[in-house]
């Protein structure tokens, strides 16, 4: 059975919320890190190189609740409401999809966030236990910054992990377009949340997705995404709920929510765990 891991974007609070999660449902018996294709996307894309790192994921979820001297987060400013309405309005003025993703594109080269590409590039490879690709395989989705064109990334592509992650999480009018050879990209959850369509050949395929918003715009949902996965195969989406978004609260980028994603994860990876162990291993369930 060719297995698939889907984790999708969150932001600082997602990356913590994800392991703790993953840490749950370890706890629980079912290591799901052993799937046989991982897909990151945004915070995603981090999580899944740091359990491909050979790092026990209790300690990767410690690294969350006490983070070690040298690893503070940088506390930014950041209106989830805000933002979502931003992606609203340029979802209902695009005349498709890549449009759409254009448009968030030319609004992140339009802005000037700070900090610089490589103070950011810098502090991504601060999270990473390892910086270079795993041999399992990894994909890693962005944006192309100019065209809107959807982009993978895995270690044939000939782009450093640490530059594939930083353009996945390069969240537009926040962090800078990431610049990789002559092209600039943007955040892969501009696409989706999840690009858990990237699995779609898989036999099972586990999207964990801490935001699940009730409608995507120009980009679908994880709901709708795996709505789409389980007419072909067998598929399960494990979500945040409201746990989630207490922790994550109006700041999901903020540094104080880590501690409380990272136990709301693990607690849901308890409460989940018979579905995940029915889909990842049914002799066992």
């Amino acid at each position: 059975m060719k297995r698939a891991l889907v984790l999708a974007g969150g932001g600082v609070a997602g990356i913590a919320w994800e392991l703790g999660l993953l840490d749950g449902l370890a706890c629980s018996g079912i290591d799901v890190t052993d799937a046989d294709l991982l897909i990151g996307t945004s915070a995603g894309s981090e999580v899944g190189a740091q359990i491909l790192s050979g790092t026990p994921l209790g300690e990767l979820v410690e690294r969350q609740i006490d983070p070690p001297e040298g690893d503070e987060e940088v506390a930014v400013a950041f209106d989830l409401a805000a933002f979502m309405e931003a992606m609203a309005a340029a979802a209902a003025a695009a005349t498709g999809p890549q449009d759409y993703r254009a448009r968030i594109g030319a609004m992140a080269r339009a802005s000037t966030p700070a900090p610089a590409e490589e103070s950011r590039r810098q502090r991504i490879a601060t999270r990473l236990p390892v910086l270079e690709w795993p041999a399992r395989p990894l994909l890693i989705t962005a944006v192309d910054a100019d065209s809107g064109e959807s982009v993978v990334f895995d270690r044939d592509a000939g782009v450093e992990l640490v530059d594939a992650i930083a353009a996945s999480c390069a969240v537009p009018c926040l962090w800078p377009p990431v610049t990789i050879g002559s092209r600039r990209f943007i955040d892969g959850g501009v696409r989706s949340l999840a690009n858990a369509d990237l699995a779609s050949d898989c036999a099972a395929v586990l999207v964990v997705a801490p935001f699940n918003p009730a409608s995507g715009g120009q980009a679908p949902t994880p709901s709708e995404e795996v709505a789409y996965l389980a007419r072909r195969t067998a598929a399960l989406l494990v979500d945040g709920g409201d746990a989630f978004m207490q922790a994550a609260g109006t700041n999901p980028l903020h540094p104080a929510t880590r501690e409380p994603a990272a136990l709301s994860g693990r607690q849901r990876g308890t409460e989940v765990s018979d579905r995940v162990r029915a889909l990842w291993d049914p002799t066992r369930a």
